[in-house]
C-alpha cells in the first residue's frame, strides 16, 4: 500500500498570491488597534473536560456545505471520548455560530477565550475569517487547529499559532492545471466568485496557467447567489475555452455547473471546496464529469487504517460516508493526536510545542509533517472525477 505523500508539491513550486504580504499586514494592523481584556488563560490542569472552540456557520447560506464536515469532526471526539477520552479527560466542542461572517467570528474567539475560557479553536471556515482571526490569536496566544481555507495570504508568513491540515489553493491550482496539459487541455478559461475569495485568487490562477505552459483562454466574475451563471457561461463560450477552471463555493457553484453544461459542455475543474456533499446532492446527474481536486484520500476505498476506522465511524453515528465528514474526521483526529502528545496537563503554550513536535504524524496510512518550522501539515493533492448519481468514480 502506497501512503499519501504529504509533500507532492514543494514550498518552491508554489505561484506566490499577489498582494497576499500586505493583506496580511493590513488585516494584521487594523484589528491590532483592538484592544484585548487581560484575562488569564485556562488553568493547567489534568481535571475536567479539555473545552475547545469552534465558530463555524450554523446558519445561512454555508451552513448546509460546512454541516457534513462538523458532522465528521464530532464523531471523531465522541469516539475518542466513549474510550476514555484524552488523559482521562473528555473533549467538549463549545461551538458559536458565526453565520460565515468574518466579524462575527472574531466576536466568537473573543467570547470562547474569555468568557469560555477554551484551551484552542478549531476548524475555523473561510478565508476573510481566518485572516481576521490571526492578530487576535497572536494578541490571546490562542492556538487554532484546522481552518477550512486553503487561501495562500493565511501561509504568507507562518503565524505562531495557526495549524493547518489541508493542502493550500496554490497545491490544488497547480494539480489540476498539470492533469489539463498533461491530457492536452492548453486553454483554458477561469470563473471566479465575485467577492474577496475569487478576487484573490485570480492572480493565482492566471500565473499558474502561465507558469504551467497554458494559456488563458479568458476569465469571467461570478456572483455568490449563481444568479448570472448564465451569463457568466456564455462570456466564456465566446473565447472558446477547451477547459473552465471554477473558483467558487456553495451556490453558486450549483448555478455555474448547469450553466456550464447548457452553453459550453467543456470539462470543469473545481478546487476541494466546489464539490462538497451538498453540492453534489443538489447537482444529481449534472455533476457527472465534474473534476475536484481532493486534499484527502477517497473516503471509500479501505486501503488504509485510517479510513476503515472512518467507515467504521459514520456507521456507528449512522452518517453517510463522503470526502466531507472524512475531512472533518481526519482534522479532530490531528487535534487529538495533539492533545495526547500534550499530556493530561496540556496548556495553551504546551499544545503548541506539542503540534510542533508531533513531526512525522502517521494516522494510519495518511501523513501529515509537522515542526516548529512548519505549521502546515498537508500538501497532498489528487484529483477525483464525480460519475453518475453525483457519487465519485473509483
Amino acid at each position: 500500500m502506497k501512503t499519501p505523500n504529504a509533500n507532492a508539491w514543494p514550498n518552491d513550486q508554489r505561484p506566490p498570491l499577489a498582494r497576499r504580504r500586505s493583506l496580511v499586514l493590513a488585516l494584521a494592523g487594523g484589528a491590532a488597534l483592538a484592544s484585548l481584556p487581560a484575562r488569564a488563560q485556562p488553568a493547567a490542569g489534568s481535571k475536567g473536560d479539555i473545552l475547545i472552540g469552534r465558530s463555524t456557520a450554523l446558519s445561512g447560506g454555508m451552513a448546509p456545505f460546512l454541516s457534513p464536515i462538523h458532522e465528521g469532526q464530532e464523531a471523531a471526539v465522541e469516539d475518542v471520548n466513549a474510550k476514555g477520552g484524552v488523559g482521562g479527560r473528555k473533549i467538549r466542542l463549545v461551538s458559536l455560530d458565526d453565520g460565515f461572517d468574518a466579524r462575527r467570528a472574531l466576536d466568537n474567539a473573543k467570547q470562547l477565550n474569555e468568557k469560555d475560557g477554551v484551551l484552542a479553536l478549531f476548524g475555523v471556515a473561510g478565508t476573510s475569517q481566518v485572516m481576521t482571526l490571526l492578530p487576535y490569536l497572536a494578541q490571546a496566544k490562542l492556538p487554532l487547529i484546522s481552518v477550512y481555507t486553503g487561501s495562500p495570504a493565511v501561509r504568507a508568513q507562518q503565524h505562531p499559532y495557526l495549524f493547518t491540515t489541508r493542502a493550500s489553493y496554490a497545491d490544488e491550482l497547480v494539480k489540476i492545471v498539470r492533469n489539463l496539459v498533461a491530457v492536452q487541455t492548453s486553454r483554458i478559461a477561469v470563473a471566479y466568485e465575485n467577492n474577496d475569495f475569487g478576487k484573490l485568487l485570480l492572480p493565482l490562477v492566471e500565473k499558474t496557467i502561465a507558469a504551467e505552459g497554458a494559456t488563458l483562454a479568458g476569465s469571467h466574475a461570478l456572483a455568490s447567489s449563481g444568479e448570472d451563471a448564465n451569463d457568466a457561461a456564455k462570456a466564456l463560450a465566446a473565447q472558446k475555452p477547451q477547459a473552465v477552471l471554477l473558483v467558487a463555493a456553495g451556490p453558486s457553484v450549483v448555478a455555474y455547473v448547469r450553466a456550464n453544461r447548457a452553453h459550453l459542455g467543456v470539462p470543469i475543474y473545481t478546487l476541494s471546496l466546489g464539490a462538497g456533499t451538498a453540492v453534489l446532492k443538489a447537482l444529481g446527474d449534472d455533476a457527472r464529469g465534474l473534476a475536484v481536486a481532493r486534499t484527502g484520500p477517497s473516503p471509500t476505498k479501505p486501503t488504509m487504517a485510517l479510513t476503515r476506522d472512518f467507515q467504521a465511524s459514520m456507521k456507528r453515528h449512522d452518517k453517510p460516508v463522503d470526502y466531507d465528514r472524512y475531512t472533518g474526521y481526519m482534522d479532530a483526529r490531528v487535534l487529538i493526536e495533539g492533545l495526547r502528545a500534550a499530556g493530561p496537563g496540556v496548556t495553551r503554550a504546551s499544545l503548541v510545542q506539542a503540534m510542533e513536535g508531533l513531526g512525522n504524524l502517521d494516522l494510519g496510512g495518511f501523513s501529515y509533517q509537522f515542526s516548529a518550522q512548519n505549521h502546515h501539515g498537508s500538501n497532498y493533492v489528487d484529483i477525483a472525477v464525480v460519475g453518475s448519481g453525483g457519487v465519485y468514480r473509483q
